[in-house]
């Protein structure tokens, strides 16, 4: 997945336990623990609002891109060693 979420950084930096974000916050420790470890499939804006009130923080500072390793070329690409002219 390509959203890294750095809650853990936000929790070590205010010096505050998963319990304690999860109560403030108000779901579960086990759902939250499912959203910190990257899990997550979704998030809900009224959760990352909480999440952001609670750790005095922005979305940014929670969530992060990060490129996937590629795989190779994309289905369709013309980036194969067999396809294009040459020239005799």
């Amino acid at each position: 997945m390509p959203i890294a979420v750095d809650i853990d950084v936000m929790l070590a930096k205010r010096k505050m336990s998963v319990g304690e974000l999860a109560e403030r916050v108000g779901i579960t420790p086990a759902n939250l623990a499912v959203l910190k470890n990257g899990r997550a499939k979704a998030v809900r804006f009224s959760t990352l609002a909480a999440l952001c009130e609670v750790l005095e923080c922005q979305p940014g500072d929670l969530l992060r891109w990060e490129a996937e390793e590629a795989a190779g070329p994309a289905p369709g690409s013309t980036a194969d060693s067999t396809s294009g002219s040459t020239m005799a």
